[in-house]
C-alpha cells in the first residue's frame, strides 16, 4: 500500500483542520496588529536607500523590547515589595535574556558599512537613540537616574510622563533592599529612606550586608541567588552597551552623534556606570 506523504504535485497539502476563512474569526495578523506594525516604517531618503529600512527596523524592534523590559522591571519591583522573590527573579531573568538578544542584534546593524550609512544619515536630522524615552526609563528603573535628562521631553507628553515617573519611583534595587531588610538583614535606614529620584551611588555601609549573604550562602540562599541574578543582569546590560559602542565606532568612527552627543566617547563613559556597585565590591572583601 502506497504511503500518503501529504505531498501532491510537489506541494504539501493543507491539513483538513486548518482554518482558511477569517471573515468571522481573529487571524494572526489581526491579533498582532500587523497592518499598523508593518506600515510603521517610513524611509525618508530619496530615492529610498535600501539600507534605511534596516536602520529603522533595528531601532523599532529595540523599542518593542524596551517596552517589555519596562514591564518586567516594574513587575520585579512590585514582586520584591510583595516579598515574592521567586517571581521577581523570573522577571529579572527574562530581562537578562532580552538584553542578550538585543546585544546580538547589533551584529545585524554592523552589516551597514560606513559608506552605506553616510548615504542616508543626513535624513535623520537630529534624531538619535539618545532621545529614547523608553531606554531612559529602563536606566532609571535600574538606578542610573539623571534629572537633566527630563529636558529632552516636553512637559505634558507621554514620553515626559514615562521618564519622570521612572525618575520619581523606587528602583528595582531599592525594592530588593527593602525586601532584604524585612527578611532580617539590617539594611541601613539612611539607604531605605533615601531620595529615590537621585542616582544610585555606592554605599560602603551596605557592603557589610552583602558580606553576610556571601559568607554563608546556605543560610541566605534566596538572597544570595537574587544577588547573582542582579549581577547577571548588569553583565548583560554592559555587554549590550559594549556592542553598541563597537557598532557605532565601526560605522561612524569618532563623529559627533546625530543628537549632538560626542558619540563613541559618550558611549565609552557609559561603560563606567554600574547599577549595583556593592555587589561587585563585596567580591573584593571575600577570602
Amino acid at each position: 500500500m502506497e504511503q500518503d506523504t501529504g505531498v501532491e504535485n510537489g506541494e504539501r497539502r493543507l491539513e483538513e483542520g486548518v482554518r482558511t476563512d477569517f471573515t468571522a474569526a481573529m487571524s494572526y495578523a489581526d491579533y498582532l496588529g500587523l497592518d499598523t506594525l508593518l506600515a510603521s516604517q517610513h524611509p525618508l531618503s530619496e530615492p529610498v536607500h535600501p539600507d534605511e529600512m534596516l536602520f529603522i527596523i533595528q531601532h523599532q524592534t529595540t523599542e518593542l523590547w524596551f517596552k517589555l523590559i519596562i514591564q518586567e522591571l516594574s513587575g520585579a519591583r512590585d514582586f520584591f515589595d510583595a516579598d515574592n522573590n521567586e517571581r521577581a527573579r523570573k522577571s529579572i531573568a527574562r530581562v537578562k535574556h532580552i538584553m542578550r538578544t538585543l546585544a546580538e542584534q547589533w551584529s545585524v546593524l554592523a552589516t551597514l558599512t560606513p559608506s552605506e550609512y553616510a548615504e542616508f544619515r543626513g535624513v535623520l536630522g537630529s534624531a538619535s537613540g539618545f532621545q529614547s524615552a523608553q531606554y531612559r526609563a529602563v536606566e532609571f528603573l535600574l538606578g542610573n537616574k539623571n534629572t537633566s535628562m527630563l529636558r529632552l521631553y516636553a512637559e505634558g507628553t507621554p514620553e515626559r510622563e514615562l521618564v519622570e515617573g521612572a525618575l520619581r519611583s523606587p528602583t528595582v534595587y531599592d525594592a530588593f533592599l527593602r525586601a532584604l531588610d524585612r527578611s532580617g538583614l539590617a539594611v541601613p535606614q539612611s539607604i531605605l529612606e533615601r531620595d529615590v529620584s537621585q542616582a544610585w551611588v555606592e554605599h560602603p555601609e551596605l557592603t557589610g550586608v552583602f558580606e553576610q549573604i556571601y559568607r554563608d550562602p546556605a543560610a541566605h540562599w534566596e538572597a544570595y541567588a537574587t544577588c547573582e541574578d542582579l549581577v547577571d543582569l548588569e553583565d548583560a546590560f554592559q555587554f549590550w552597551r559594549f556592542r553598541h559602542l563597537r557598532t557605532v565606532q565601526r560605522t561612524i568612527g569618532f563623529k559627533t552623534g546625530t543628537g549632538g552627543s560626542t558619540g563613541v566617547d559618550f558611549l565609552k563613559r557609559a561603560l563606567e556606570l554600574t547599577f549595583f556597585p556593592e555587589l561587585i565590591t563585596v567580591r573584593t572583601h571575600l577570602k
